[in-house]
């Protein structure tokens, strides 16, 4: 199999990479170089905003992680169409328009324009390169909807925040409540199921309570520290952002309600080796941040300032 990945190098696109490799596909990532693709693997440089002729050549499987411009997506779908024998575009479950419980992937979209060419917001510029593809591609095209994605490489500052949290140690500000769901795929079953995937669309979630999660990442850190479980009610009115200031957060709410009901789609590794995994990564190489994501967690003095009113 020759599988061509749009990126490559960086979390997700790595995971894709490092499981075609261990299938003993022949790999080829497409990047502007700054890193370098796991070993194995042939590094095409360049823009995908610029010149694409070093990737028009005949491929079985390409795989594409853009997240922001969709025309983006557009220029090497329509490229690749003559060349290339299926196209997968991991999207997001951010392209649903405000799902409820039991959301499947017929719900409503957000509006997506597949020829924008600028970045109005992670949902629709999603669901504008999901468009781009379907155009190009038509029944050879992929879409995989992943809701939150942990793991090794990750770039994104969720688990890897929680993790250094936890390994930190003391009273450890716990956002209720215990049980609520956080919905997310770990990134190298995302990448299995990518590359074991038939044309469609397809939510690719699993989840875990707050709780386990929480657990998970005191265990991995073999963290010594207190988990004050918290009101959510108490939080917010403290200012404290769900979601940026508590990565992978949400309160109870109408709004949430799609996020925190998801269904579960795929079988998928425990969080419980997800965060031992990335702990072990993260010994090794520090993670990452994404320039085009916002940096995540709670300022200590301010989790501090809460703890002590409780």
């Amino acid at each position: 199999m020759k599988l061509l990945i749009l990126g490559g190098t960086d979390f997700v696109g790595r995971a894709v990479a490092e499981e075609g490799l261990a299938r003993g596909w022949d790999v080829t990532t497409f990047s502007r170089g700054t890193s370098s693709p796991p070993v194995g693997a042939t590094a095409l440089v360049g823009d995908r905003q610029g010149d694409l002729g070093a990737i028009e050549r005949p491929w079985d499987l390409v795989v594409d992680t853009w997240s922001w411009e969709p025309a983006a997506v557009a220029a090497s779908a329509d490229l690749l169409a003559k060349f290339a024998k299926r196209y997968i575009y991991i999207s997001t479950r951010s392209v649903y328009d405000d799902p409820g419980p039991g959301a499947t992937e017929a719900w409503p979209t957000v509006h997506g324009d597949p020829d924008a060419t600028a970045n109005d917001d992670y949902a629709t510029s999603k669901r504008g390169g999901e468009l781009a593809t379907v155009r190009a591609f038509g029944n050879r095209a992929t879409l995989l909807r992943p809701g939150l994605i942990f793991g090794p490489y990750e770039n994104t500052g969720r688990l890897p925040w929680w993790l250094n949290r936890a390994a930190r140690g003391g009273r450890i500000l716990a956002p209720g409540p215990e049980d609520s769901r956080v919905q997310y795929i770990d990134a190298r079953d995302l990448a299995a199921l990518a590359l074991d995937a038939v044309p469609g669309v397809f939510d690719t979630v699993t989840s875990t309570t707050l709780g386990e999660l929480l657990a998970a990442c005191m265990h991995a850190t073999g963290s010594a520290g207190e988990l004050v479980w918290s009101d959510p009610d108490a939080i917010v009115a403290a200012g404290i952002r769900p979601w940026m200031d508590l990565p992978a957060w949400l309160p109870p709410g109408e709004q949430f309600d799609g996020l925190r009901h998801a269904a579960a789609q795929s079988e998928a590794r425990s969080i419980v080796e997800t965060a031992a995994d990335t702990w072990a990564w993260m010994q090794v190489e520090a993670p990452k941040q994404r320039s085009d994501r916002p940096v995540l967690g709670l300022d200590p003095a301010t989790e501090a300032a809460f703890l002590a009113s409780r």
